[in-house]
């Protein structure tokens, strides 16, 4: 692979930051560019813009591939469901697939929500990650009837609460979409949160479930990760 940074006059660890900040906390361009200027980083908040646009992806996709080489997922039960996102005043929807430790396995946005759409979004994720024995859905009917085409209707869940794991997944994502005001092209969004997805899923270290100790050491390996990342 050849060095994707060889033709930028900015370092490859204050290109890999900025993109951080970006995506993973809930922060404007020109937030970004204001506490970069604080670390005597001078740069204009389009050249953050561009650095996501072009790099984003990149990272997401490293990270989504050593994942799945290390099988750092769960197809014991998964978690679907789909949310409302305003593109240019039209609504589209985000479907989701969470496993039950909230890691986040597939991000897929489509105009409707029909049968298609739902066999679209369940074949792709089961093409990257395999079948799960248990499949949790909310009562919408496209599932059941994607299902019923797939030949696993007899492995879905449904249920108060029971999809609650998904809901909550989707709550990062809707503070970034507040901090972009909106989106204004699918490709846009699909693009964004797929990085997003992947990006939330390496600095996802379980915080309410272990001792400060182990948090500390877990957040070191995740940012060592990260500084390697296209190196």
């Amino acid at each position: 692979m050849q060095n994707p940074f060889r033709y930028f006059n900015s370092s490859p660890e204050i290109i890999r930051l900025a993109v951080m900040m970006y995506i993973r906390y809930p922060l404007s361009l020109r937030q970004v560019e204001d506490l970069l200027s604080e670390r005597g980083i001078d740069i204009c908040h389009e050249t953050v813009r561009f650095w996501w646009n072009r790099f984003c992806p990149m990272f997401a996709a490293e990270i989504r591939k050593r994942r799945v080489h290390q099988r750092s997922y769960s197809n014991w039960c998964w978690h679907l469901d789909e949310v409302f996102v305003k593109i240019n005043g039209e609504t589209h929807y985000l479907w989701r697939a969470v496993d039950h430790e909230g890691e986040v396995l597939e991000v897929f946005v489509t105009k409707c929500r029909d049968r298609k759409a739902a066999l679209a979004f369940i074949k792709r994720a089961m093409k990257r990650y395999g079948r799960p024995k248990v499949i949790v859905t909310d009562r919408l009917r496209s599932y059941r009837a994607a299902m019923n085409v797939i030949g696993n209707a007899a492995d879905q869940e449904c249920g108060r609460w029971l999809n609650n794991r998904a809901e909550n997944s989707h709550q990062p994502f809707r503070r970034r979409e507040g901090a972009m005001a909106k989106f204004r092209d699918v490709k846009t969004l699909q693009k964004f949160v797929s990085a997003h997805a992947s990006i939330h899923n390496h600095f996802n270290l379980e915080r309410h479930l272990i001792d400060r100790n182990c948090f500390k050491k877990r957040r070191s390996a995740a940012l060592a990760e990260w500084h390697q990342l296209a190196a």
